[in-house]
């Protein structure tokens, strides 16, 4: 028995793609052992994995000790981007993306994704990769690789308390038919640990995916409710181009594609955080007894599907962008394009005076997913002056839970009488006619401009 266990692990390591070294040229196989008709890679392993990654590549990699599991044992975050730039070129913040894998502790696959993920961009930096580069040059990449080191190590799906880990966050927690959700919302220190670390370091993010294994299908919220979520625009618009430019893999509302489940880190993600959030789930077909197949083969696909989510965060929130404001006595007529793909319901413009002081905020508008709008806004309190400024306030996405933000223009009013903006708004009406840009062969070609310029 020991001798075929031996031979299938032998296989199995022949095909698994080797781990580069910078400190030595020799390369070791991604560490792991077949149990019961799959792999695993230890928390130990992982453990001496991720520090190399560190100790090898300061430039780009930083380690975060995040907590701790039930046992003790630390989960461990890997932080991927240029660290010799805090921010763009351009001065402004980096988007920010959230990775975790290995809720469960039994399922391999969604671990290794995760693990791949951190691996591609750092393996791909340190080869000069065009698109990694742009990548880490303007964003920070965050990957918890396992969140579950303790069942991962016994190989169940719970944590040492026996709980489901992804089912003890608290957002609608123990309120869908469930099994071991805990014995309270963050009850586990691996769950608190997570929102914490998500409250800490990357609240900001405009995206976050969770890693699972068991059918393959990608789900974003909600699991308690068949109903779509508010920005269902942009899960819609990621699907499309997702399947068909990358992959054929199903996208759908977690509720309708899998079944009723509250508690999860995904509708938490979204439902308190605000971030676009998906459960990425690969299929079941861990290991097969004589397969030789490289991870990097395995979930080729998966991994395709992960570069295009993080090579395009910019696009997953709101971004307004300002054409025109026209100022009369009366009205203020703004012309505004969203170059992002979320839709934006809770957007106002202010006036700033030359003291740095708010002192006139329109009425709200809608600038719904890549279009246009002209907006007339009452302007009877608007105490204009040319040495003031303007800027931008709104929730970057529909999401009640949604960062705001507010955003300076560097754009000048332009005057006009009462006569001149009722002659323009005859053209126009209170709203432009929404122009819906032409499908999302269009919004290719938006991406195509330089977006740190945007």
């Amino acid at each position: 028995m020991r001798v075929a266990v031996g031979l299938v692990l032998c296989l199995l390591l022949a095909g698994l793609t080797p781990v580069a070294s910078a400190s030595s040229e020799s390369q070791e196989a991604w560490p792991g052992e077949p149990i019961d008709n799959h792999v695993h890679m230890t928390w130990a392993a992982l453990t001496m994995e991720v520090n190399e990654w560190a100790d090898d590549n300061p430039d780009i990699v930083r380690l975060v000790d995040a907590g701790s599991s039930e046992l003790g044992k630390t989960l461990w975050v890997v932080q991927i981007s240029d660290w010799s730039m805090e921010t763009k070129a351009n001065g402004k913040a980096k988007e920010i993306v959230y990775i975790d894998g290995g809720h469960h502790g039994n399922e391999y696959l969604g671990t290794s994704l995760a693990w791949l993920s951190a691996q591609w961009y750092i393996e791909n930096w340190n080869q000069g990769n065009e698109e990694a580069v742009n990548v880490l040059q303007n964003t920070e990449i965050h990957v918890l690789i396992m969140l579950n080191p303790d069942g991962n190590d016994i190989d169940t799906r719970w944590n040492i308390n026996q709980v489901d880990l992804n089912r003890n966050y608290d957002h609608f927690w123990n309120t869908c038919p469930t099994t071991q959700p805990g014995s309270a919302a963050f009850s586990e220190s691996e769950t608190a640990a997570n929102s914490q670390y998500m409250n800490d370091y990357v609240s900001d993010a405009d995206l976050y995916v969770t890693m699972h294994t068991g059918v393959w299908i990608m789900l974003y919220p909600w699991g308690k409710w068949a109903s779509q979520p508010s920005d269902w625009e942009l899960f819609y618009g990621i699907r499309e181009e997702v399947q068909a430019n990358i992959s054929e893999i199903p996208i759908q509302n977690a509720n309708q594609g899998l079944y009723p489940n509250c508690g999860t880190s995904r509708d938490y993600g979204y439902g308190v955080m605000g971030f676009p959030t998906f459960t990425f789930e690969t299929d079941d077909e861990q290991f097969v007894p004589g397969s030789v197949e490289a991870l990097n083969e395995r979930l080729a696909e998966e991994l395709d599907v992960m570069r295009y989510l993080i090579s395009n965060v910019w696009y997953w929130r709101a971004r307004l962008d300002v054409q025109s404001i026209q100022v009369s006595d009366d009205h203020v007529v703004l012309d505004v394009e969203n170059l992002g793909m979320a839709s934006t319901t809770n957007a106002s413009l202010q006036f700033v005076d030359s003291s740095g002081e708010v002192t006139w905020t329109s009425s709200l508008f809608s600038v719904n997913q890549s279009n246009s709008t002209v907006a007339q806004l009452d302007a009877t309190n608007l105490s204009y002056s040319n040495d003031g400024t303007w800027q931008l306030y709104y929730q970057k996405r529909v999401i009640d839970a949604a960062k705001w933000v507010t955003e300076p223009l560097e754009i000048n009013a332009t005057m006009m009488d009462d006569d001149e903006d009722s002659n323009f708004l005859v053209g126009y009406g209170l709203f432009s006619p929404t122009t819906i840009l032409a499908g999302f062969a269009v919004i290719s070609l938006l991406r195509k401009e330089d977006e740190d310029s945007a």
